[in-house]
């Protein structure tokens, strides 16, 4: 396996306790998330907080702000989650991406990576199968993450873009899959090291991560996720190949097909 995927992987396979993580950062009162509740997100009341449908961790203060590990996960009895929606209170754009589930992925074991830009509630709204709503979320003391410089340099950006691994495993009886995009996910607010000048928005706003015929995950992403992005899952694995299709905003398309060899 290369090298950057190893260490991606081993990034998000780390038990957030394990990086610091205190089980007691809860959400915190917010007059950000009162304003954009309704406007933004588009929710009329406040969802229920039940972690026995649906929790969020993430570190209570990140190591990084521009690549702040989330993860999404359910008890063995909970009802299946077909959507989730992940806000970022205080960011630019507090949406940062909007998934679709597939049965294959229940109960829910998902991880990602976001930007954080200043101290914030990071929530969840998950959608359950009877079409009800339940928030999860942590608060995350990060600050500058829509803003932190490239973590490489324009030339290599072009040479990469659009590269991708794929990784199955097993873990605790469970299938696990782990995809990297090499991407630079621009926020519009990054400034070329070299130049000194804004680099304009580029990322990937439509992923699609089938097995076969059957969807395993779809994401609709803002500026809020981060760089090279990583998705580590627990599925059913059924021994199809996988498909990956990827879209960004300067209308790149990428599409990849794996065995879903362990290693």
């Amino acid at each position: 396996m290369k090298p950057w995927l190893i260490a991606a992987a081993l990034a998000l396979a780390t038990p957030l306790w394990a990086q610091g993580t205190p089980p007691d950062n809860p959400l915190q009162p917010s007059p950000t998330w009162e304003d954009i509740r309704e406007s933004v997100v588009g929710l009329a009341t406040e969802p229920p907080v039940d972690p026995g449908v649906i929790d969020l961790t993430a570190p209570h203060r990140a190591n990084d702000p521009a690549i702040v590990p989330v993860r999404l996960i359910q008890p063995q009895d909970a009802p299946p989650v077909t959507a989730a929606t992940i806000v970022i209170d205080e960011n630019p754009a507090p949406v940062a991406a909007e998934y679709t589930f597939g049965d294959a992925l229940m109960p829910l074991d998902f991880e990602m990576r976001v930007r954080v830009d200043r101290y914030s509630d990071l929530r969840s709204i998950a959608t359950t199968a009877d079409g009800s709503q339940v928030m999860a979320g942590r608060f995350v003391k990060a600050a500058g993450g829509c803003s932190a410089p490239a973590g490489k340099n324009m030339a290599e950006v072009t040479r990469t873009m659009g590269q991708m691994r794929w990784r199955t495993a097993t873990e605790d009886g469970r299938d696990i899959g782990t995809l990297m995009i090499r991407h630079p996910n621009f926020s519009g607010l990054q400034r070329d090291q070299y130049t000194l000048l804004n680099i304009p928005a580029h990322f990937i706003d439509k992923l699609e991560v089938r097995q076969g015929d059957r969807v395993l995950f779809t994401m609709a992403a803002g500026i809020s996720v981060a760089e090279d992005p990583v998705f580590r899952f627990a599925y059913q694995d059924d021994g199809r190949p996988i498909h990956v299709h990827v879209e960004d905003t300067e209308g790149n398309v990428w599409d990849e097909t794996f065995q879903p060899v362990s290693g």
